[in-house]
């Protein structure tokens, strides 16, 4: 009976050092792919500083149709405000 209870008390620690050990390497993995990541990945920038539109360069309705298109999809999408939309869409037409 010892050598029974030697055998599991040796295999009870055998498998605590491996699940320690194991916890150990799957943390220090998953610092150095955070570390990794914060590296390659450009910052994020806030939704509410998306580039509006560029104005057209000539006075062509197709042109400015397309624009405003875009804009209400951005506007639908909650990229835009209301007075960010209202802004823009101004500054389409008005030019």
């Amino acid at each position: 009976m010892p050598g029974l209870i030697r055998g599991v008390a040796r295999t009870a620690v055998v498998a605590g050092t491996a699940t320690a050990v194991s916890n150990r390497v799957t943390r220090r993995q998953q610092g150095r792919w955070a570390e990794q990541q914060s590296y390659e990945a450009p910052p994020a920038q806030p939704a509410h500083q998306a580039e509006p539109p560029a104005a057209p360069a000539a006075s062509d309705m197709t042109s400015k149709i397309e624009q405003l298109k875009q804009l209400g999809e951005l506007k639908s999408q909650g990229v835009l405000t209301e007075a960010e939309f209202e802004e823009q869409k101004r500054t389409i037409l008005g030019s």
